[in-house]
C-alpha cells in the first residue's frame, strides 16, 4: 500500500542530504556515562504556635515524586523539638521506604549544624534527639544535611502548618 502510494506520487525536488561533517575529528561527544541518579531528598520543618505543634516532611524520589508527611503533635514542645520532631519522622520514613542515598534539607541551622558535629547540643531536650538522630544517620549508605532559608522550605513549612490546623 505505502510503496504504490509512493510510486504514484513521486517527489520531483528531492537532494540526498549532506553528510559531511566538517569536525569528523571528534570521535566523541560526551564521555562521561549520565546513569539514572538514586538519591532522595527529604525538606522538614516543625511549627509551634497557639493552635499547636506540627511537623512536615516531604521525601522525594530522584524522578521527581514526592511523598509528603505530616503529624498533629499532641504533646507541648519548643519550636526546636518540634524541627527534631520533623527530621527523625522523615528519616524513619525514608528507612522504611528502604532508601539508601539521601540529602536532607532544612530550615533549622540549630539541627543542621548540630547534626554536622560543627555546633554542640547543650540543651538537655535536645541531646537524646541529637544521638537518636546519629543512629538513624547509621542506617543510610550516603546522607548528607544541608541548612536551607526559610523560603526554600516552603512545601515542609505548608505540611507542619496544616498538621497543627488538623483538628482531633
Amino acid at each position: 500500500m505505502i510503496a504504490d502510494l509512493l510510486a504514484e506520487n513521486p517527489i520531483q525536488d528531492y537532494e540526498a542530504l549532506d553528510f559531511e561533517f566538517p569536525d569528523e575529528h571528534i570521535n566523541e561527544v560526551d564521555c562521561e556515562e549520565k546513569g539514572p541518579t538514586d538519591v532522595w531528598e527529604m525538606y522538614f520543618d516543625g511549627a509551634v504556635n497557639l493552635s499547636g505543634n506540627g511537623i512536615g516532611a516531604v521525601l522525594v524520589s530522584p524522578d521527581g515524586k514526592h511523598f509528603p508527611i505530616a503529624v498533629k503533635l499532641r504533646f507541648d514542645c519548643t519550636n526546636n523539638v518540634a524541627e527534631y520532631e520533623a527530621c527523625v519522622m522523615g528519616l524513619q520514613a525514608a528507612i522504611e521506604m528502604k532508601i539508601r542515598k539521601l540529602e536532607v534539607y532544612g530550615d533549622s541551622a540549630l539541627i543542621i549544624y548540630q547534626v554536622k558535629g560543627e555546633w554542640q547540643t547543650k540543651d538537655l531536650k535536645l541531646i537524646p534527639y541529637q544521638k537518636y538522630l546519629l543512629e538513624l544517620i547509621k542506617e543510610f549508605e550516603e546522607i548528607s544535611f544541608t541548612h536551607l532559608s526559610r523560603d526554600k522550605n516552603q512545601f515542609a513549612d505548608a505540611l507542619a502548618t496544616l498538621a497543627v490546623m488538623a483538628q482531633i
